[in-house]
């Protein structure tokens, strides 16, 4: 059975002292909303918490897919596709890119969107471009112990990361054999999902 998880890291830990003042935070529906907030009585501040957003590429060069063993936690000495939090200021195909150039030091031409994975129960979303390598040279970054182009047969499923990257790599698999990409929409909601 796969160790792999379906997060990066757990969920942000709620604030307890207002940003704008400093004053100790509740948790309540402020006027005019429907859901609990942290909310401010001193100064009004409603302090949103949003999921937060993973960028990452499937690269392939010659039939081939890239994977990087993690150096880091969570499941490090673990495959995964290259992948992080997308930064302020810059776009998803921009996080995606850097996020490739910085695990794998690969050089891609970036394709189209090609998985969007709702994670609600760490308040995440996981989002994978198809990705053209320029050329089967890697670099890997201080994040990756090694980076390997993987032929489909040779994927290590029973050591990969995150249920994100397995499902994104099983929908790739698929839409090989007919011919037909697009962009898939999910949820993996039950974190218990073999």
């Amino acid at each position: 059975m796969s160790q792999e998880s379906d997060f990066y890291f757990p969920a942000p830990r709620l604030q307890k002292f207002c940003s704008q003042c400093a004053t100790p935070i509740t948790r309540k529906a402020p006027p005019g909303d429907n859901r609990e907030r942290d909310l401010c009585e001193h100064c009004g501040a409603v302090h949103y918490q949003n999921p937060r957003l993973v960028v990452g590429t499937l690269p392939v060069w010659e039939g081939k897919v890239l994977l990087c063993l993690r150096a880091i936690e969570p499941r490090a000495n673990t495959w995964t596709l290259p992948a992080g939090f997308m930064e302020l200021a810059e776009t998803m195909s921009e996080g995606a890119e850097r996020e490739t150039q910085e695990e794998a030091g690969v050089g891609i031409k970036l394709g189209m969107l090609y998985t969007v994975i709702d994670i609600p129960q760490v308040d995440q979303v996981h989002v994978y471009f198809l990705a053209k390598a320029t050329g089967p040279d890697m670099d890997p970054g201080p994040e990756t112990i090694e980076a390997r182009w993987y032929e489909l047969d040779e994927i290590p499923w029973d050591n990969l990361a995150f249920k994100s990257v397995s499902t994104t790599l099983k929908h790739y698999i698929d839409d090989l054999k007919t011919g037909d990409f697009q962009t898939h929409h999910y949820s993996l909601s039950n974190p218990h999902r073999p």
